[in-house]
């Protein structure tokens, strides 16, 4: 027989809304404007590498499929594509396929930031700023109400940063020309043991990643940005002058991946070539068939200004800034079931 047991996590949950309401005095008084947003569509942008959730809107004797969106994106867009200007959302995303974990959930909220004139390692020097603002927010409040509680030891003074091809190479021994070559890549791969037969590059890419990078990323006391992944992984974002890898950073803290910054990709024929080449992986992974949004290449070719955008969890972040270990720690109410 289980037994439910209830934890009590107000203070906790209080203070998760703090986070979110100080990362919001810091972006309007950088003059940001926030954003409400839509969280269904009845399209979406094709993105391999991660699965959604589909539901039906009905209406009469009609049923029209529609989804729930995992990233503001492609409202965004649209709207710096008619000249708003910086801005931001603050509110839910929803992803399926993964199995819910400390670190994880399929409903979580995010903060989806977009500057415009600015590049991707520019935009993470405003981000180092922010979240620099915040944890000095939420020690005071903290201290407040609890004069013993230690806050997390984190310096902000700068970034400490690594190449996505140098990380490979100090801990995965892989060096770059075989990174970024499929076929020399699965090969050493298979040396080191794993499996590769029926498996793609991107699928033991994300494998050998996962179990020997992110683990060794931001150990210390500072922030780790990595950067310039294979263009593989950034179906939106621009590419560098090599072709080879895109302008992409993600920033970690004690092995935790805390957030996903891009420089748009602005040029329209390119990005709908991309998204091309994303519907089939979709195929090909059996991953919900869904609408493609047409409407955002719409967009891109009215006209969208250089740009970057970052996407950050905030349950994440919060668990760095307060010491906590579970995203479960912030909810209001959390349920363990014990036998």
């Amino acid at each position: 027989m289980k037994i439910a047991t209830w934890i009590d996590n107000r203070e906790n949950h209080r203070f998760f809304l703090l986070v979110q309401k100080f990362i919001e005095e810091y972006l309007e008084k950088k003059g940001y404007l926030k954003v409400d947003l839509p969280v269904l569509s009845p399209a979406l942008i094709p993105e391999s590498y991660l699965e959604v959730f589909e539901t039906k809107f009905i209406y009469m004797n009609k049923k029209e499929r529609i989804y729930l969106t995992p990233s503001p994106e492609l409202f965004l867009k649209r709207l710096l594509a008619f000249g708003l200007g910086d801005c931001f959302y603050l509110g839910k995303s929803f992803r399926n396929g993964d199995f819910p974990s400390d670190l994880h959930t399929f409903e979580f909220t995010i903060l989806e930031i977009y500057k415009t004139n600015i590049s991707y390692l520019e935009l993470a020097e405003e981000i180092l700023a922010m979240i620099s603002y915040v944890h000095k927010k939420i020690k005071q409040e903290k201290f407040l109400s609890d004069p013993t509680w230690r806050s997390p030891e984190i310096k902000f003074d700068y970034w400490e940063k690594i190449t996505v091809a140098e990380a490979f190479e100090k801990w995965a021994g892989m060096k770059r020309d075989v990174l970024f070559d499929h076929k020399q890549f699965l090969e050493k791969a298979k040396e080191k043991g794993y499996q590769v037969e029926g498996f793609s590059y991107e699928e033991v890419w994300s494998q050998i990643y996962v179990q020997e990078i992110e683990p060794n990323l931001g150990l210390g006391e500072r922030l780790t940005l990595i950067y310039d992944y294979p263009k593989e992984f950034a179906a939106l974002a621009k590419l560098n002058p090599d072709r080879r890898t895109a302008q992409r950073f993600e920033f970690y803290f004690q092995g935790k991946e805390l957030g996903d910054c891009y420089t748009e990709l602005i040029d329209w024929q390119e990005q709908k070539q991309r998204l091309i080449e994303e519907i089939k992986k979709r195929k090909i992974l059996r991953k919900v068939n869904h609408r493609i949004d047409k409407g955002f290449l719409e967009a891109l070719k009215y006209g969208l200004k250089p740009c970057s955008g970052i996407a950050i969890g905030v349950e994440r972040l919060a668990l760095v800034l307060l010491g906590l270990s579970s995203i479960q720690q912030l909810k209001l109410v959390s349920i363990i079931n014990e036998d």
